[in-house]
């Protein structure tokens, strides 16, 4: 079906209100820009529209994640030979929350990395990054061993009671899951590493443990969740959209876990 009419600023506005984003809000933001239609302004008429239904007493977060800083040893998609490793850890630029780009994470995303007043966090694989009045108590610490627990900026939406928007993606892209896999006793964990940036400026391999980060069962956990009724459904532009709580979410998911991916349950 052909789009009716252009997709707005103002229009945006309306949708995200029906949908439940309210002034004040903290809200972490997953997008897909494609998925909205012909939007007038693109991805920098999404933001606005965003920040305008926030206001100035709330916080955007996106997430400005760079999987492809990561030891070379485990790529796959595609691997590189085993004679480059030791090159790529060398001479790879350290993580700049300044000037590295996000990747894969879509241009919305990287309209707010680079928006006037944007924060990010220092992690160099998972970073986020934030428009507005908690923008620099939500990325000022993001620990390389705690990417998405306790001291990580997921843990800090939690605790400013923040929300969720998938906007035109599913649960296997809703990062917040993470958090609660770091709420598992006994989590599994595995060694990684990336390129971080040395005081002087240059670059440094640095290597760390941390809980596995798995999505794979993702999307039936949040079907889960969504028969719950507490996810609100609708349309922002032409892309379906899901607002919820994220401490709802994050103590659903806690739970799902420990029952799904418990002792026999792998």
């Amino acid at each position: 079906m052909t789009q009716q009419a252009p997709h707005t600023v103002n229009s945006l506005v309306r949708d995200l209100q029906a949908l439940g984003l309210a002034e004040g809000d903290v809200v972490m933001v997953h997008s897909s820009m494609r998925s909205l239609g012909f939007v007038a302004g693109g991805a920098q008429a999404v933001v606005m529209a965003l920040l305008q239904v926030l206001g100035p007493a709330g916080t955007l977060v996106v997430p400005t994640h760079d999987p492809e800083n990561s030891d070379p040893a485990g790529w796959c998609n595609p691997p590189v030979p085993e004679s480059w490793w030791e090159t790529i850890r060398r001479n790879r630029p350290g993580f700049d929350p300044a000037t590295t780009p996000s990747r894969w994470m879509g241009v919305i995303a990287e309209c707010v990395r680079t928006w006037p007043g944007s924060r990010r966090s220092g992690h160099p694989q998972v970073s986020v990054a934030a428009v507005g009045r908690e923008a620099a108590t939500i990325t000022s610490e993001h620990p390389l061993d705690d990417p998405h627990g306790e001291r990580s900026p997921l843990a800090k939406i939690w605790a400013a009671g923040g929300k969720v928007l998938l906007l035109g993606c599913g649960h296997s892209s809703n990062t917040s899951l993470h958090l609660a896999e770091t709420r598992q006793p006994q989590a599994p964990t595995t060694v990684t590493g990336a390129a971080v940036r040395s005081p002087d400026g240059g670059s440094r391999w640095a290597s760390w443990e941390q809980i596995v980060a798995d999505e794979s069962d993702f999307h039936t956990l949040g079907k889960a969740f969504e028969a719950t009724g507490m996810v609100r459904r609708g349309r922002i532009g032409e892309a379906a959209a899901r607002l919820m709580d994220q401490r709802e979410l994050v103590d659903f998911a806690t739970g799902w876990l420990a029952a799904h991916r418990g002792p026999g349950q792998q």
